[in-house]
């Protein structure tokens, strides 16, 4: 069975993580460009930039609208603790709970990724929504709510179940690549 959404997040933190053979060719998918420790070099970027727009995925940044710009990118991540106002610029966000959706909202974010879904084993990281409450908190805004964490080959299928139109994905990805091809 497949999960059917019309968008799909993936997060990387480096343009080598990425197999595009993997990946099925369309324009459902956006990456999302989080760099944690090492910042690759401008080219290697741009490089990857190009094959996104040649195989017709999306790219955004994170938190680095000058980055965003000279890369021509889709748009601009900004993560929860990120209170920047920016203009001119695709702006989806970054939130964990009420108080972050309203100010990601505020910000002018189309669209805001919400952190975890499902339960994860990051350590001192114990709350998740589960499906029930995240689709009760869909309901409340008029703007996109995706759900992201602990998202693996056990509770895939609850994906189904899930009022959101897009899903984001983080370590599943990283850690099973074949996990993509169940998802379209």
């Amino acid at each position: 069975m497949f999960i059917i959404k019309r968008k799909y997040y993936f997060y990387i933190d480096n343009t080598k993580s990425v197999n595009f053979n993997l990946i099925k060719k369309n324009s459902k998918i956006t990456f999302i460009y989080r760099p944690k420790y090492i910042i690759e070099s401008f080219n290697k970027i741009l490089k990857f930039r190009k094959k996104c727009k040649e195989l017709r995925f999306n790219f955004l940044v994170s938190n680095s609208p000058s980055l965003a710009t000279d890369l021509k990118a889709d748009g601009l991540y900004i993560s929860a603790y990120n209170k920047q106002i920016y203009r001119n610029i695709k702006l989806i966000g970054s939130a964990h709970n009420f108080r972050e959706i309203s100010e990601k909202i505020k910000q002018g974010c189309r669209e805001i990724i919400l952190s975890r879904l499902f339960k994860t084993n990051y350590k001192n990281k114990k709350s998740f929504y589960g499906v029930l409450k995240f689709n009760l908190m869909c309901q409340k805004y008029k703007i996109d709510i995706i759900p992201l964490g602990g998202i693996n080959n056990k509770n895939l299928l609850n994906l189904n179940l899930v009022k959101s139109q897009a899903i984001a994905i983080l370590s599943a990805v990283k850690k099973k690549p074949a996990i993509s091809n169940r998802l379209f």
